[in-house]
């Protein structure tokens, strides 16, 4: 399962990348996945970061 940040919705908390920074980075002030981590939406810790996103801006997609 893939994940993704949408750039709009995010108000760069930095929440993802602080709880998982081997998947999420900060970069302009917005949470991005990192380059070749897209496919890590089966992991229990990047799940929880969905649910938990305080702009509801990590997706989870096929």
């Amino acid at each position: 399962m893939k994940v993704s940040v949408d750039r709009e919705v995010c108000y760069g908390s930095a929440e993802c990348a602080y709880r998982a920074p081997e998947v999420f980075d900060f970069v302009e002030g917005y949470g991005v996945v990192r380059p070749g981590r897209e496919e890590s939406g089966d992991d229990p810790l990047v799940r929880e970061i969905v649910e938990r996103c305080p702009s509801q801006a990590v997706l989870l997609g096929e």
